[in-house]
């Protein structure tokens, strides 16, 4: 084992331990205010309920040389792949728009 692999574990480990913290402290912090874990709950059930409106409506085919081997896709994994974009698509529209909205008023303001 040399030296680059250990500080590629060492990586992932960092990565790991950060994103625990990234979600844990929030939710200790929000414990003191039950309303604020309302409005993540809310947020995140929005975002669930988005990934599968668009799971609903995202195709299922899958071209032949996809089928094979590197790469093994099922109709499941492309409709879960197409719904996944989709909710992307949607999200980023919304972010778009939603940076216009502010600007706009804050330049009437």
């Amino acid at each position: 084992m040399d030296t680059y692999d250990i500080l590629l574990y060492g990586s992932y480990l960092l990565i790991a331990v950060g994103a625990v913290v990234a979600i844990f402290m929030p939710l200790i912090k929000s414990l003191d205010d039950p309303k604020s874990l309302l409005k993540t709950a809310a947020g995140i059930v929005g975002i669930v309920v988005l990934f599968f409106i668009a799971y609903s409506i995202s195709g299922n085919e899958v071209l032949p040389k996809f089928e094979a081997s590197p790469f093994n896709l099922t109709p499941e994994g492309s409709q879960l792949v197409g719904g996944m974009l989709i909710t992307t698509y949607i999200l980023a529209i919304f972010a778009l728009v939603s940076i216009v909205l502010t600007e706009v008023t804050k330049a009437i303001k």
